[in-house]
């Protein structure tokens, strides 16, 4: 279980340092953009490169969102109840986000791949997008490994009490 969890934190990192490189990236892109369009040269393609880098970040910063318990709490039912039941819910819910996630993760993959048999293109820039559609998924299998190791250690937590 420790190597999976320094497995996990480095994964966690690496995603969240390509994530933030996507946003100096978008934001220098929007930057140029607007201060182009003021002398009336916007720049073609801006909104398609914008979207795909925010998907991008989006997507890379959901394990270590996780990892780090950084997301949205809402426990006004749950803070009632005795630790104990909290845990069997946190280990429910842990499991049931993880098969969903895992499930959108493969589902996105298998649009990428029908996207890269295609040979679809974006509509203004004509480049190739099934590389950030992957990228997407990857950042949902990497929130669902997230979501299985809380899970364990739910588990072990629960065995240890």
């Amino acid at each position: 279980m420790k190597y999976l969890e320094k497995f996990e934190g480095y994964l966690n990192k690496i995603m969240l340092i390509l994530g933030g490189i996507s946003v100096l990236l978008l934001m220098a892109i929007a930057t140029i953009n607007v201060t182009l369009r003021i002398f009336h040269i916007p720049f073609r393609g801006a909104y398609e490169i914008v979207s795909f880098l925010g998907a991008i970040v989006i997507a890379f910063a959901l394990g270590y969102t996780q990892r780090t318990k950084s997301n949205i709490l809402v426990d006004i039912l749950t803070e009632k109840f005795p630790k104990k039941v909290n845990r069997v819910l946190d280990g429910i819910n842990y499991f049931i986000t993880m098969i969903f996630f895992a499930v959108i993760s493969w589902q996105t993959y298998l649009w990428g791949m029908k996207i890269w048999e295609s040979h679809e293109v974006s509509e203004t820039l004509k480049i190739i997008y099934h590389p950030f559609i992957f990228s997407v998924s990857l950042g949902f299998a990497v929130l669902s490994f997230t979501l299985l190791l809380d899970f364990f250690r739910t588990l072990l937590t629960a065995e240890e009490k």
